[in-house]
């Protein structure tokens, strides 16, 4: 069958609408009908290069859709199914889905190259690389893909689809970041470092966990006066403010978590966050930089002294066929909220200003709205 597909042919130039051809289903196959897909900050990391991506890639890890068919061996799921898209496969049965670590699957190994197990690339267009990789498996920026199994997980046919997008991906990985990985304990002082679409959701995490002050970092005035909307106690522009905020509630000490969800990290805001949080304290890093940059330079000495923590946390260290409908159960509830934090939509052909627009600071989360046809 033939399908639309946002596509990076070349990193730094702008994405391509184009037309691709798309291979049934097989062995443990799924073939999905994408509703909606969520513009997350990493599929700029592939266009920019900041991330080493195989090329032409068909973008997007955020999706949500209709099962149309499934090739022979598909248990997970069945046609007419809702589903979100984890954007990290998982078997269950190798060593880390095995111990509750499905964040780190070893089928995830291949999220940069783009194909299915075999090696099988579903997508084929123009071009003199004619195989078609999907970022991170998925490739969400097309009307139709074939993923794997291991990469849907069902939800109730009467959740909205165009929010539920959400929890593949930026829900999960800002929310696991204060849960999972921070462990925020009621009544500690929590420092998030970045509020876009992920660390809006930490601030939530923390919130819900019952952190006493939550403090949220960014620049951009419109960031902040979301994070306070979304459970924010308080918020400010720069790393020295959070720093005195946080040593202001806790008798000089510091922040007891500090989460770092920016767009782009960088040495100065991993440092920020570091000095920024006091004894026995954690900083958890969970944005991203290009693989060769050594962004994280500390003194050892007071990493010691002062018994602190510094750790990575990939998808916020949630499983995800037990965490997406459990989050998705707290979004019925009231308790976590999605509506509030998409800005706005965007049709396939206005997926390059959907991008301007999250690199420029407008949106929290932008949502693509794939046509009705």
């Amino acid at each position: 069958m033939k399908t639309k597909a946002a596509v990076v042919y070349e990193v730094g130039k702008p994405i391509e609408i184009v037309e691709l051809e798309l291979d049934g289903p097989q062995q443990g196959e799924v073939l999905i009908r994408y509703t909606h897909a969520g513009l997350c900050h990493s599929d700029v990391h592939i266009a920019y290069g900041d991330l080493e991506a195989r090329l032409p890639m068909v973008l997007g890890h955020e999706g949500a859709g209709i099962v149309e068919d499934v090739g022979p061996g598909v248990t997970r799921v069945k046609p007419g199914d809702h589903v979100v898209c984890s954007f990290i496969p998982n078997c269950g049965t190798c060593r880390w889905c095995s111990t509750g670590q499905q964040a780190i699957c070893d089928m995830g190994a291949t999220i940069l190259e783009g194909y299915l197990p075999g090696p099988r690339f579903p997508f084929s267009g123009p071009g003199a690389v004619r195989e078609y990789g999907a970022m991170c498996m998925l490739g969400t920026f097309s009307r139709y893909s074939v993923i794997h199994q291991n990469s849907a997980v069902k939800v109730d046919d009467d959740l909205p689809l165009d929010k539920a997008v959400l929890v593949g991906c930026g829900v999960p990985t800002g929310w696991g970041s204060a849960v999972n990985a921070a462990d925020v304990q009621p009544g500690e002082t929590v420092i998030v470092s970045g509020v876009g679409g992920i660390g809006i959701n930490a601030v939530q995490g923390a919130r819900y966990a019952g952190a006493k002050n939550v403090i949220a970092l960014d620049p951009l005035e419109n960031k902040r006066e979301k994070a306070m909307e979304l459970g924010a106690t308080h918020a400010v522009a720069t790393p020295e403010e959070a720093m005195e905020l946080a040593q202001s509630f806790t008798n000089g000490n510091g922040a007891d978590k500090t989460i770092v969800t920016a767009g782009l990290v960088t040495e100065e805001i991993v440092t920020g966050a570091f000095n920024a949080t006091g004894k026995a304290g954690t900083v958890v890093l969970t944005g991203l930089n290009k693989l060769s940059v050594n962004n994280v330079t500390l003194p050892g000495s007071i990493l010691t002294l002062f018994k602190k923590t510094v750790k990575g946390s990939l998808f916020g260290d949630c499983n995800p066929t037990v965490d997406i409908p459990k989050i998705l159960g707290l979004y019925r509830n009231g308790d976590l909220k999605l509506d509030e934090i998409i800005t706005r939509t965007y049709t396939l052909e206005e997926v390059n200003q959907g991008y301007d627009d999250l690199l420029e600071g407008r949106n929290v989360r932008g949502v693509l709205v794939h046509d009705a046809a």
